[in-house]
């Protein structure tokens, strides 16, 4: 790319905020969860107020996914953030359940579209090498935002319950800083199409075509917040206070944070494919862990292993589908990983419901992560099948 085409930092800054807005969905409302529930008087079931966003992105990903192939990342993203913000902040003056439900559900669907049009913008700025930095500082500011928007909604949600939902309004910040920050298409000579370059083709070799990569990133978050969900109660049962709880929560997301800023280090070390088998591989290790030892040590070291599983798995992940993609199905490709990133958080909640403890919830997921660790690494076998649902869609 020439260097008149690069971003400016406030640009690059912009970027890596807007993506802070898809942990926001929930982290806005876990801290204060049950004084909000009360507030809007969403009392019976109160989790849904987190979770309902993801099927809101489930379901209406593909739409955003037309809208940037048809009118462009940068217009979607500010039709997104805009939105995003109106709607979060417009829920405080809610009070019918069904209604509020459909709040949540639509916010979902906005932060879909930022995490889709988000990343094609980073696309169209960056290429090769610095295109992969670029998409492993996103997954760095992702997991830092959950850490800074969870201690921020507790202070707020201390303070007023209402309060909580004003972390929305950094969309319209987002907004501003996207119209000066970042400029139009029209301005921007974008980068040639790499699907054919060597880089691309050895991503293409490894990842069949977008199915394959959207089932792990389906596996990866869904593991990944297999732990997010079961370790307040788990640890809780253990002895831990919440404070401590929090402590654990935040340190996984601290070493997601590291390990996505170490990703092109990995990748260039290892190769993708290595890289991810190497993270399900640490999903599997944490998840023994957790369901072995009480033990602080093991805790924390099972916490290293969690984030790391991370922070080496999504941003690689999203990285790969923006190198199979072209032009054409950018938009549509990174919709479809949004669904499935927001699809493994949803699909997590099934975990309360399950008759058995979560010891061996801990136990089933692990031996899942690692069996899909050797399938990453028995390439050859794994590609096969998922080539088939690829060549069966096509």
């Amino acid at each position: 790319m020439k260097a008149s085409n690069r971003l400016s930092r406030t640009g690059e800054f912009t970027l890596l905020l807007c993506a802070t807005l898809t942990i926001m969905v929930g982290a806005a409302v876990a801290p204060g969860l049950i004084p909000i529930a009360k507030g809007l008087h969403f009392t019976q079931y109160p989790s849904l107020l987190i979770t309902l966003p993801a099927l809101g992105a489930i379901i209406f990903a593909p739409l955003f996914g037309r809208w940037i192939d048809k009118h462009g990342a940068r217009k979607t993203l500010l039709f997104s953030l805009w939105s995003y913000g109106v709607v979060g902040v417009f829920v405080v003056l809610l009070n019918n359940e069904a209604v509020i439900a459909t709040n949540r559900i639509i916010l979902g669907a906005f932060a879909a579209g930022i995490m889709a049009s988000g990343t094609a913008l980073i696309s169209q700025w960056y290429s090769g090498e610095a295109r992969l930095k670029m998409i492993a500082k996103q997954g760095m500011a992702i997991e830092l935002g959950g850490v800074i928007f969870l201690f921020i909604g507790g202070l707020l949600a201390q303070a007023h319950w209402k309060a909580a939902f004003l972390l929305y309004g950094i969309a319209a910040v987002c907004g501003l800083l996207l119209t000066f920050s970042v400029p139009s298409n029209s301005k921007l000579t974008a980068p040639k199409n790499n699907s054919d370059s060597p880089k691309a083709k050895n991503v293409a070799s490894f990842f069949t075509g977008i199915k394959s990569i959207l089932s792990f990133a389906i596996c990866a978050m869904t593991l990944f917040f297999s732990m997010v969900v079961s370790l307040p109660q788990h640890l809780e049962a253990l002895g831990y206070s919440e404070a401590n709880i929090g402590y654990i929560l935040s340190f996984i997301s601290l070493v997601a944070v590291v390990a996505a800023l170490l990703l092109p280090q990995f990748v260039k070390a290892i190769t993708e494919k290595n890289t991810l088998a190497l993270s399900f591989l640490c999903f599997g290790v944490a998840l023994f862990l957790f369901g072995t030892f009480s033990e602080t040590t093991a805790i924390v070291l099972a916490s290293v292993f969690a984030g790391l599983g991370f922070g080496l798995s999504i941003p690689l992940l999203n990285h790969a589908t923006v190198e199979i993609s072209h032009e054409g199905n950018r938009g549509k490709n990174l919709s479809f990983f949004a669904m499935a990133v927001f699809a493994g958080q949803f699909f997590t909640s099934i975990i309360d419901f399950l008759p058995v403890n979560l010891n061996l919830v801990f136990f089933i997921f692990s031996a899942v992560a690692v069996c899909i660790s050797i399938g990453a690494l028995s390439s050859t076998l794994f590609s096969t099948l998922l080539s088939k649902l690829d060549t069966n869609s096509d």
